[in-house]
């Protein structure tokens, strides 16, 4: 389980986030929703101990994060950020292979080896692993760094905005691969979605922010609401249901 306790994140003397207390269940797949500037991607990148909170504490299993032991960390969460960059040119193998070096430390193993064939396997990207980054499609290559993240074998795995820049299809496709990944190799998916329809009907748990706050928390069934998405996005919602679903229309 993910725990967080009065975290708070100041800029330059103004308070953008906080102060939040929460917890994420271990298993399955959470979505931090919320307007743009609400502080998801703020609050994603202090769990995942990429930003340092101005106070606060957050610990994963019992792990002080922000106090432990890098190496310690990276063994049980991955985060991948919205914004990736790398200067050498890359295969898809070779950066799935980056996800090994808390586990190996730069010496490649025979198992280091099986983890990274099962993420790209897992993801569909067996075809692909000689291809270089810049040979493939926006939606291969998010789900190339998706594979990196896989490969750390990491039970708690952070995502900010997986979904950027991917249509319809892949996006979906890209749900569905979380989704199963959460169920099927028992991860716990945290993941910022900027569209309310696709976190209700892939995640079991949604946190909704706004002002830096969390205006809401609880399962897809309890936040689909028209009173509760209003207030939360500033803008007039109602809820339909769709072949027994919940589905929000602006």
């Amino acid at each position: 389980m993910i725990e967080f306790s009065g975290i708070r994140k100041d800029y330059q003397g103004r308070t953008v986030l906080g102060p939040v207390s929460g917890t994420v269940p271990a298993g399955g797949v959470t979505s931090l929703v919320g307007p743009n500037g609400a502080g998801k991607s703020t609050l994603l990148t202090i769990l995942g101990r990429i930003s340092e909170p101005t106070a606060g504490t957050v610990t994963v299993d019992g792990l002080d994060v922000h106090t432990a032991p890098s190496r310690d960390v990276a063994r049980i969460l991955s985060v991948l950020r919205q914004e990736n960059h790398f200067t050498a040119r890359l295969t898809v193998e070779e950066l799935a292979g980056f996800g090994r070096f808390p586990h190996n430390q730069g010496r490649t193993t025979a198992r280091d080896k099986a983890v990274v064939d099962e993420a790209l396997d897992f993801l569909d990207l067996g075809a692909l692993r000689h291809r270089y980054l810049d040979q493939l499609s926006g939606g291969q290559r998010q789900r190339a760094y998706v594979a990196m993240v896989l490969a750390q074998d990491t039970d708690y795995i952070l995502l900010d905005e997986p979904l950027n820049n991917l249509d319809m299809k892949h996006s979906v496709r890209m749900m569905r691969q979380l989704r199963r990944a959460a169920d099927e190799l028992g991860r716990t998916i945290v993941l910022i979605v900027h569209d309310i329809n696709f976190a209700a009907a892939w995640s079991d748990r949604i946190i909704a922010l706004r002002d830096g706050r969390i205006a809401a928390s609880g399962t897809p069934a309890e936040l689909m609401r028209d009173e509760t998405l209003t207030e939360i996005f500033d803008t007039p919602v109602r809820v339909h249901r769709i072949e027994g679903r919940p589905v929000a229309v602006y």
